[in-house]
């Protein structure tokens, strides 16, 4: 017999929770996600990320001397 692991399937979804105090204010989130959405949260983020760079480098180089 072969000791061959399956992956495990999650069904239940993913949850977080956060409780912020800061002297007055206080605020309270609960997130539910499935593990689908949550590679597509990070498909999404990763490409914002991605393409932050390039703008950034092109808005903060010098023009070339004719246009001036």
């Amino acid at each position: 017999m072969s000791d061959t692991q399956l992956p495990v399937r999650r069904t239940e979804p993913h949850r977080a929770s956060l409780k912020l105090r800061c002297g007055p204010f206080s605020s309270e989130a609960e997130i539910e996600i499935s593990s689908r959405g949550l590679i597509a949260v990070g498909a999404l983020v990763s490409g914002i990320l991605l393409s932050v760079v390039p703008i950034i480098w092109v808005s903060t180089r010098k023009a070339p001397r004719r246009w001036m």
